[in-house]
């Protein structure tokens, strides 16, 4: 209990900080994910140990846990954060970047740690699984805030955003496909990529998403035409939204992540308008509240032994993948994507892929399944670097982006 006590303590404290210093810190180059990973190290086994989680259970198992449930949260907001009609008007773009942009980031990523680290290409194919899709968590400290709105266009920041909520769950087939195939018949690995997990797992996840988003905005909808609904309620229904497609999508066998996503996409084109602008900071609010337990018990069981045992070789890989991995996709893509205006933006969209919370997730999905922790060790290094590297240029190269732009016009 003392544990326990010193946790919620612990994030508490946090969270009052993070809420205080919001401003100072979107204008810095520590990013609240970043604060809070490093707060979890200086309190966990390596700092002044005050918390020891190998004490609470497997360390990993709960972090796969709290980062579904982090990512689920994340999503909705996102969701309800784009103009309803965003993912239809915009859909071409959209396509793009999830159907070439997405597997060419797996493919340059898993090339990578096969050259650098010299692993058989199935293996390094886990890691680039892991790490391929664009982060929801820390993407929302790129595009939200004072310093983003007032610099950054407002195009950039909803394909950013868009992206984001959709790649993490469709990032689940390119994880599972090296899964298969490391633990099963190679016949076998491949009918059930096709079979299990596209058609009912993805497809089923978007069904039984899209199912309950529409059914939930109608029945607010009802409820508010007979004087049923207390206004404050909206949050928590989007709260109870978002835990009942990530438990329901994990009892039928779905995937819950992209169901959630496509659960709030569905929810707002019922609702939109009023009701979400009205909430759009206490949703921002509660992300912050709930997504900062997940870098805290990051920093707390952070691989500090594995991450020395790779060596040089490990920075290398991590500097070339936050150099290679999302860029040179970008750049050739920019024909299709209208809202790559110009060079400068296009940069600024190619750099900044962020690898954080769904990089954890798959790291310690992949390390269940299949008793290699190679893309854990990896992707967590790779996200904390994506961590510092985000962090510290986010806010400097919105300003510089402002600056060009005003002076331009």
């Amino acid at each position: 209990m003392e544990q326990l006590n010193v946790a919620l303590a612990v994030v508490g404290g946090l969270v009052l900080v993070v809420g205080l210093l919001s401003s100072p810190l979107d204008r810095s180059w520590l990013s609240a994910p970043l604060f809070a990973f490093l707060f979890g190290v200086a309190l966990g086994p390596h700092g002044l140990n005050v918390l020891d989680p190998m004490a609470w259970g497997d360390g990993k198992q709960m972090l796969e846990q709290t980062a579904r449930l982090t990512l689920g949260i994340s999503l909705m907001g996102i969701a309800l954060r784009l103009p309803p009609s965003y993912p239809f008007v915009h859909w071409r773009s959209l396509l793009v970047l999830l159907a070439a942009g997405m597997p060419a980031m797996f493919l340059i990523s898993s090339l990578l740690t096969h050259w650098v680290m010299g692993w058989p290409l199935l293996m390094a194919l886990l890691v680039g699984g892991a790490i391929c899709a664009t982060d929801p968590v820390v993407a929302s400290s790129i595009v939200t805030g004072g310093v983003a709105k007032e610099n950054l266009p407002e195009s950039f920041r909803h394909l950013l955003s868009s992206e984001s909520g959709a790649n993490d769950g469709l990032a689940y087939p390119l994880v599972l496909l090296p899964v298969l195939l490391l633990t099963l018949p190679a016949g076998d690995a491949w009918f059930d990529w096709f079979v299990t997990i596209w058609l009912w797992e993805v497809g089923g996840g978007i069904l039984i998403g899209v199912a309950l988003g529409w059914a939930t905005g109608r029945a607010l909808q009802w409820s508010e035409e007979r004087g049923y609904l207390d206004q404050p309620s909206f949050l928590s229904i989007t709260l109870a939204l978002t835990l009942l497609v990530l438990g329901l999508g994990e009892l039928l066998g779905t995937n819950s992540i992209l169901g959630v996503f496509a659960a709030g996409l569905a929810f707002d084109q019922e609702v939109g308008g009023k009701e979400r602008s009205e909430e759009d900071n206490v949703q921002e609010a509660v992300n912050i509240l709930l997504t900062m337990p997940i870098f805290v018990l990051f920093g707390l069981i952070a691989p500090w032994a594995e991450w020395r045992a790779l060596g040089p070789q490990g920075v290398l890989l991590a500097l070339l993948i936050l150099l290679l991995r999302r860029l040179p996709a970008i750049l050739l893509l920019k024909p299709w994507l209208p809202a790559m205006r110009d060079l400068p933006i296009t940069l600024i969209m190619g750099w900044f892929g962020p690898i954080g919370v769904s990089a954890l997730y798959y790291a310690t999905f992949i390390s269940s399944r299949t008793g290699y922790d190679l893309a854990w060790t990896v992707g967590t290094l790779i996200v904390v670097a994506s961590m510092l590297a985000h962090g510290m240029t986010a806010a400097p190269l919105a300003y510089r982006y402002g600056r060009w732009r005003r002076g331009k016009s």
